[in-house]
């Protein structure tokens, strides 16, 4: 017997340098640190009854062992990839496999930033993308999965 989507948690996971936020670049990136993004991502989320397993990793296929592990444990994924969305085809295939809704987010709007910052390769398998919001993109992307997973 395989549990019912939404009553699975969300799993946010977050890519590399992103365990710096508050201190690194706070002109691009805020001086929210990942403790509060946490706080304010398990809060949205609990607004929908909604739980959250938020994990962070420097390491790409630790990335690619946790979304392999969301097929079957987790009701969707909210991810911010930062720097492996411009380089990992492995983050992008494990998300195409996962078969659970998908949004991306990025904090920056990277299509205002460096040309190489301007392709994601994740995008091309995510159900949605917020780029540009802040940290609110995290809070918007839990409210498009949570409509998503009652869907």
């Amino acid at each position: 017997m395989t549990t019912a989507p939404s009553a699975l948690p969300l799993l946010v996971l977050n890519g590399p340098n992103l365990n710096l936020l508050g201190t690194r670049e706070p002109e691009i990136y805020g001086s929210d640190t990942l403790d509060d993004v946490r706080s304010r991502t398990e809060a949205r989320a609990a607004g929908h009854g909604l739980a959250v397993d938020f994990r962070q990793s420097n390491h790409e296929g630790e990335l690619v062992d946790w979304i392999q592990e969301a097929r079957t444990s987790h009701a969707g994924i909210l991810i911010n990839p930062a720097a492996y969305s411009h380089t990992s085809v492995a983050i992008r295939d494990a998300l195409s496999a996962v078969g659970r809704p998908i949004v991306e987010v990025h904090i920056s709007n990277i299509h205002r930033r460096e040309p190489f910052r301007h392709h994601s390769h994740v995008s091309a398998v995510a159900d949605a993308v917020i780029a540009g919001a802040g940290v609110l993109g995290y809070e918007l992307g839990v409210d498009w999965l949570a409509a998503a997973v009652r869907r």
